[in-house]
Formats: structure tokens, C-alpha cells, sequence
């Protein structure tokens, strides 16, 4: 095996890469990257045994077919600190030694066969759909804020995906709660397709997420009972999905939240962020003291201080006080795209539903909290 490419091209493959090796897995061959030259392209699979990934490089000069497999994060390390848009070269020089130059660097890398590198065939039924690569992000965006950290309820640890149907109008649907607050978010699909509800995995989201990010493409969507695959044009994403159950979330929606706060975005985003201010690990309660025309917010720490903050709203009803954590509500802030966020209210104790005034097909549930 033998072939040169671009540093830069390299570099934004073994990124996507690298993040998928288990970096304390106990079998060596799962912190390798399997490379792969042939039919023109120089193709590279990483796995650790719950997602496959794969990418193809085609601006390259192959000298000699062959493959290999060398750690991934060191291979990555190299390349990052190569001269940028400098010309790599790699050289199989035996079946456990890869050459690897770049100006006046030269490396020689461990290898372990590829023979051994574990990968499975997959059996996707032609139920595939497309989709925008910017729509599937904003759907994945507006829901992991939620997703469980809590390992004991795996079922909670990923994106619940699934068809809805609401007059007549197909949506695919993405819910994640970690049982505290609940994100929901729905893309309008063009017709009707063959989708069974899955739960995909918070690395497989985080993942998929990444790679969407630098796309502007149509990404297609496969699945079986056990595992969904993402193509894009020059990369496929394989993941087992979540055995279990996710819960009815519509349940804890509330219906009769007729209380209705409207307030600026970015007033509310930087009163917050300053007045939680005081607190050290930014993890304090704050408190919304609701009236007619002004939101006074206040964060009190026991160690460190106090902060309090007046901004313009708009209130509908008799003025309440209410309390949510911080970060949660910054949370939701993020990923709000018009000018203002809508809270809609019943009491103190109660769940408030927060919403995007310039997106209807998403919402939010906040539990309150005690302060």
C-alpha cells in the first residue's frame, strides 16, 4: 500500500474518526483506524463495536493498493501538527509498519492486520427516506440538551425517533427527557414513510450531529430493528440503537398552562447569564419574580453572594414567582432562532412549557424547582 494526499483533507477525516475509537477499550485493534486504498479511493472505518464509521478520500495519488490498521489518535495527532496543506505520504512497509512523510517529519507506525479489524455486514431493508442535512440537525439540535445522563434508565440515554401524524401532515418526531425537562421537535415530511420508533444512542447524536454540521447535502436514513444507518455522500454512520421502552412523553405535557410570558431573547439570555454570576459552579436555582410588564430575576448563593436582574415582558395574568435551574433554561435559550421565548404558566409548582415564537413544531417542558 502506498499513496499521498492532502494534509488538510486527511485531517477533517480522521477527526470525524477518531471520535468514535473507544480510547480505554481493552482490544487494541478498536483504537485503530482501518485503512483501506483501492478502486481510487482511500476509504477509513473506525468502530467500537456500537457504531461503525465510515469515510472516503478520493483527491489522492495511490502508488499501490493495500490496507492496514495504526492507531487512530496517534495517526490523528501527527496530522494535526503537520504544516498546513502540506503533501502526505504513506507507505506500507511491512504487515506491521506503516511509513509515514511530510516534509521533513517521517514516521513509522505500529500496525495490526486488518484482517482482525471487526466489522459486520448490514442488512437494510430498501426503507430508506431523505432528508435535508440542516433539517435532521435542527431536529437533533433542539432535543439532546435533554438526554439522560442517568446510565441506570438507558432507555432515557438517547433521542427518541419516530413518524407522527397531525392532519393529515407526516412528521418525523424527536423527543429526549432526562426526567427533569423534555425536549420536543418535529420535521414536516414530504409523504408518508416505513419508520419504526427507535431511541438512538447520545454518542450516536453527538456524532451524527458533528458530521451534519459540516454538510449542506441530503442525508438518507435506513434502520432495522437493532441498528439505523445515515448516509451522506462520502460518509456512513452505523449505530446499534436502544433496546427499551421510551415513555408516552405527551403525558407530561401540560394542557392547562393558560399563564403566558412573553420576553426578548437576548435580554433574557444575558440577565441570566449575569446574575448567575455569583454562583460558582453556575448550577444555582434562579428565581423569576413575574409581573405585568418586567421579569425581576434573582440567583442567591449560599457561598458566594446574591445577584438580582429587571428586564422587559409581557405577563398575561396576576404576577407569580416561579424558580428553574439555570442551566436549563440557557439550554433552551440556545436553540431558540426568533426574537423572543414564550413561557406558558399555571402555578409555582407546576411545569412550564417553553416555546420558539418563530418555531411552532418545537416545545419545551422545564420542571420547576424549590428554592
Amino acid at each position: 500500500m502506498e499513496f499521498s494526499l492532502n494534509r488538510d483533507v486527511l485531517l477533517s477525516s480522521l477527526n470525524h474518526v477518531q471520535s468514535v475509537v473507544e480510547k480505554r477499550s481493552t482490544l487494541q485493534i478498536l483504537s485503530n483506524v482501518l485503512i483501506q486504498v483501492n478502486n481510487s479511493k482511500l476509504k477509513l472505518t473506525s468502530t467500537d463495536l456500537d457504531i461503525i464509521f465510515v469515510e472516503e478520500i478520493s483527491s489522492l495519488v495511490i502508488a499501490k493498493q493495500g490496507s492496514t490498521t495504526t492507531s487512530a489518535s496517534i495517526l490523528y495527532d501527527i496530522v494535526r501538527k503537520c504544516s498546513p496543506n502540506s503533501k502526505i505520504e504513506f507507505k506500507l512497509i511491512s504487515e506491521d509498519k506503516l511509513e509515514l512523510k511530510s516534509e521533513n517529519s517521517k514516521f513509522n507506525l505500529k500496525c495490526l492486520s486488518p484482517n482482525d479489524f471487526p466489522l459486520s455486514e448490514e442488512d437494510f431493508k430498501d426503507n430508506g427516506f431523505d432528508l435535508e442535512s440542516k433539517k435532521l440537525l435542527k431536529l437533533i439540535n433542539k432535543t439532546k440538551i435533554s438526554i439522560s445522563n442517568d446510565e441506570t434508565r438507558h432507555y432515557l440515554s438517547g433521542v427518541f425517533l419516530h413518524k407522527t401524524e397531525i392532519d393529515k401532515n407526516f412528521f418525523l418526531t424527536a423527543a429526549a427527557t432526562d426526567t427533569h425537562r423534555l425536549s420536543v421537535s418535529n420535521i414536516k415530511l414530504k409523504s408518508d414513510i416505513n419508520f419504526e420508533p427507535i431511541i438512538v444512542p447520545k454518542k450516536t447524536i453527538f456524532q451524527i450531529s458533528s458530521l451534519l454540521n459540516e454538510n449542506n447535502e441530503t442525508v438518507t436514513i435506513l434502520h432495522n430493528k437493532s441498528k439505523i444507518k445515515f448516509k451522506l455522500k462520502n460518509s456512513v454512520l452505523i449505530s446499534k440503537v436502544i433496546d427499551g421502552k421510551f415513555p408516552n412523553y405527551n403525558k407530561v405535557i401540560p394542557k392547562n398552562n393558560q399563564k403566558i410570558l412573553e420576553i426578548n431573547l437576548k435580554d433574557f439570555i444575558n440577565a441570566v447569564d449575569r446574575v448567575v454570576s455569583v454562583s460558582s459552579d453556575k448550577k444555582e436555582g434562579v428565581k423569576m419574580y413575574i409581573f405585568k410588564n418586567y421579569v425581576q430575576l434573582s440567583v442567591n448563593s449560599p457561598n458566594s453572594g446574591d445577584g438580582t436582574e429587571k428586564i422587559k415582558a409581557n405577563f398575561n395574568s396576576d404576577e407569580i414567582e416561579i424558580s428553574f435551574n439555570a442551566r436549563y433554561l440557557m439550554d433552551v435559550a440556545s436553540q431558540v432562532e426568533g426574537e423572543k421565548m414564550i413561557f406558558s404558566l399555571h402555578d409555582t409548582g407546576s411545569p412550564a412549557i417553553i416555546k420558539d415564537q418563530s418555531d411552532p413544531n418545537s416545545c419545551y417542558v422545564v420542571m420547576p424547582m424549590k428554592i
